[in-house]
């Protein structure tokens, strides 16, 4: 699950699309998910460092956390990552 989550920061640094964080959000998420109750686990881990960091030191605000944190569990529970996908995201992510 870790790879998985790991993946989709990549894509998400590589793709530099705006408006795409919440899609890779919640597609890691799901990636990872679907590994099983471990591949959940981590990302529910990695996801709440994450969030506990960019909110904390970042600056961001809580706003953009509390989205983050939703799209993190909509993508965990199953949910389609598809939901937050821009339009206009290259066909590859």
């Amino acid at each position: 699950g870790a790879w998985d989550m790991i993946r989709a920061y990549k894509d998400m640094r590589e793709a530099n699309y705006i408006g795409a964080d919440k899609y890779f959000h919640a597609r890691g998420n799901y990636d990872a998910a679907q590994r099983g109750p471990g591949g959940a686990w981590a990302a529910k881990v990695m996801s709440d460092a994450r969030e506990l960091w960019q909110s904390d030191l970042s600056g961001r605000g809580a706003e953009d956390t509390r989205a983050d944190q939703e799209a993190n569990e909509w993508g965990r529970n199953g949910g389609d990552p598809n939901r937050y996908r821009p339009p206009g995201l290259p066909s590859q992510y």
